[in-house]
């Protein structure tokens, strides 16, 4: 991966994909009908952060998106350790499993990782023209 990764920008990302467990929190994905709710606000979010990689013009978009699948993944986790003992009585969520932990920040570090190579592809492309 050469270049640097946008940090700032992929907080901003990671942070705008929290509307998912927000929306999960506040009953609007289940208002919405699962399971086309998750997978639309999911696909949504990608379209923003390849949108926002491209437009942007990141100088390395996978490193920016994998960071920002990483910093949704960390904040995915707290957001859940912080509400969920407030919403259902007692700790639940990734944050009382280890693997759990681990099984986030995997899977959101390849979100951000597919959605990286589709943001570098679109930017190789764009600079071609």
């Amino acid at each position: 991966m050469k270049g640097k990764g946008n940090l700032p920008l992929a907080i901003a990302l990671g942070a705008l994909a929290l509307i998912r467990p927000l929306m999960n929190m506040l009953g609007l994905m289940e208002k919405i009908g699962q399971p086309m709710a998750s997978i639309t606000v999911t696909i949504l979010i990608s379209v923003a952060w390849v949108g926002a990689a491209v437009l942007f013009r990141v100088e390395n978009p996978l490193k920016t998106l994998v960071y920002a699948g990483i910093t949704y993944g960390i904040l995915a986790i707290l957001i859940s350790a912080i509400a969920s003992p407030i919403l259902h009585g007692r700790l639940q969520g990734p944050i009382t499993n280890p693997f759990a932990i681990v099984s986030v920040m995997v899977t959101n570090a390849i979100w951000g990782a597919v959605t990286g190579s589709i943001a570098a592809a679109l930017r190789k492309t764009l600079l071609k023209m």
